[in-house]
């Protein structure tokens, strides 16, 4: 099989790629799931064929292409911190009123609950945080000192 793409399609599926293999690796240090970083590696290795020299670089040392810094901190970068931001205060009030309603609840009886109760139920708490965070961010965030 043989797929054919435009520079510009190129060029995207790189960022693409890159965003992927990024989300799943990133934070891993001895368990990198290496059938993506074959894939990138795969996808990168065209760079050349398509002119994208400014964008990757093979280092012939480790035998890999990587992303330069002007690809890094260029779209993608705004992708990926878009993404963590979202995902940053998503968590932050979604764990939080969780944790409410688990308190407030318990998990025995939250167990029992119909879906469509458990959502009723839960999402008084999950609007409290999101007014919280809409607007005051973590201002009024704080960490109870236990020993007063």
């Amino acid at each position: 099989m043989e797929i054919k793409f435009t520079k510009e399609q190129y060029e995207d599926l790189v960022k693409v790629v890159y965003m992927g293999s990024w989300m799943i690796n990133s934070f891993r240090t001895d368990d990198e799931i290496k059938k993506y970083e074959d894939l990138e590696q795969h996808i990168l290795s065209y760079s050349k064929d398509f002119g994208l020299q400014k964008s990757i670089e093979y280092d012939s040392s480790l035998a890999k292409f990587f992303p330069t810094r002007e690809f890094e901190e260029g779209e993608v970068n705004q992708y990926i911190d878009e993404y963590d931001d979202y995902n940053f205060w998503d968590e932050l009030i979604h764990r939080l009123a969780r944790r409410d309603f688990v308190k407030k609840y318990g998990e025995g009886k939250i167990k029992k609950m119909s879906i469509e109760e458990l959502f009723k139920k839960e999402d008084p708490f999950i609007e409290k945080y999101e007014r919280e965070v809409d607007d005051y961010g973590i201002e009024r965030l704080e960490i109870k000192d236990e020993n007063p």
